[in-house]
């Protein structure tokens, strides 16, 4: 009975040998997923090596980035505005010269007291622009740069020196009848006359111009 009971165990013993290499591979097999697992997760500090952290996070901010500067779009627009009001020199200022020695200009509704008032030296001259020197063209530019600042920022009385033409051929002035012509198409202008002969004479015109928006009476 015994033989036969051994006989019997031997493969009940098999098979629980095979089922404990079984349950060993298995968790050999678990070991090395955990393994692989965890070498994943450490990867990229194990790559970097080693980092020192924030020290309070309260320091942490987003810094925005700058805006871009705003683009002046009220210059663009006067800018284009000036283009299509380009002073012409087909323009004939001689009808709307007054009859004087002189040939002043006022516009309509300018009594002739402000005239007077600009040939007496009443008003002060707050700026001047020198156009000797310079091309018709760039006199051009030049003196409507000249009389749109000097409006913007709420001048009144300027004076324009064209000079007298003693260096040009035939010793007649070249830019005289330009600059009163151009001056004339200005919005800007409401009078201007012959500057004294200290400030200039025949070769200087005082420029009287309108209150612009920004200018404060007495400012």
């Amino acid at each position: 009975m015994k033989a036969k009971s051994l006989q019997e165990l031997q493969p009940l013993r098999q098979a629980l040998a095979q089922a404990a290499a079984r349950a060993e591979a298995e968790r050999q097999r678990r070991l090395e997923l955990e393994r692989r697992r965890r070498a994943e997760q450490t990867l990229f500090q194990d790559y970097v090596g080693e980092v020192l952290p924030l020290r309070s996070a309260s320091n942490q901010c987003w810094q925005p980035p700058e805006p871009p500067p705003p683009e002046p779009m009220q210059f663009v627009l006067d800018e284009q505005r000036v283009l299509h009001e380009a002073m012409s020199d087909a323009f004939d200022v001689s009808t709307l010269l007054d009859v004087d020695d002189q040939l002043s200009f006022r516009r309509p509704g300018i009594g002739t007291e402000v005239t007077h008032k600009l040939r007496g030296g009443q008003w002060s001259i707050q700026r001047q622009l020198d156009l000797h020197g310079l091309r018709v063209d760039e006199a051009r530019e030049a003196l409507g740069q000249f009389i749109r600042l000097s409006h913007r920022t709420g001048l009144r009385c300027v004076r324009v020196v064209h000079g007298k033409g003693l260096g040009s051929p035939g010793k007649t002035p070249v830019l005289k009848g330009r600059v009163q012509s151009w001056l004339v198409q200005k919005k800007e202008v409401l009078a201007f006359v012959q500057a004294r002969p200290a400030e200039g004479g025949a070769g200087a015109l005082v420029v009287l111009l309108q209150p612009s928006k920004r200018w404060v009476p007495g400012g």
